[in-house]
C-alpha cells in the first residue's frame, strides 16, 4: 500500500525587510503567533485577500489571523513559494 501524503505545503521565504522584522521578535508569544500564521499560509497560499495594485508587480495578498492578532503581507511565486513581505501585529 502506497503511503498517503497530504497536500504539499508552499515553501516560505522572507524579503529583506521581513527578515529584519524577524530579528526583532523577542517574546515566545510573538514567535508562536507568527509560526501559526505561516503554517496557515503555507498550507493554503490563496487564503489571503488580494491587495489592489497594478499588474506590473507581483499580486500582494494579506492574511489576517484575528485570534493571534497577526497580519502577513505576501506574494506567491509561480512555483508556489510564499514570499513574506511584512509581518504586522494588529
Amino acid at each position: 500500500m502506497a503511503p498517503q501524503y497530504g497536500p504539499r505545503r508552499a515553501r516560505i521565504a522572507f524579503s529583506d525587510s521581513a527578515a529584519k522584522q524577524l530579528e526583532n521578535l523577542t517574546s515566545e508569544a510573538e514567535i508562536h503567533a507568527l509560526d501559526r500564521a505561516l503554517v496557515v499560509v503555507s498550507v493554503d497560499p490563496d487564503i489571503g485577500d488580494p491587495i489592489p495594485g497594478d499588474a506590473a508587480g507581483p499580486q500582494l495578498r494579506e492574511y489576517a489571523d484575528e485570534v493571534e492578532r497577526v497580519r502577513l503581507l505576501y506574494w506567491v511565486t509561480a512555483l508556489r513559494t510564499v514570499v513574506v513581505v511584512a509581518y504586522l501585529e494588529v
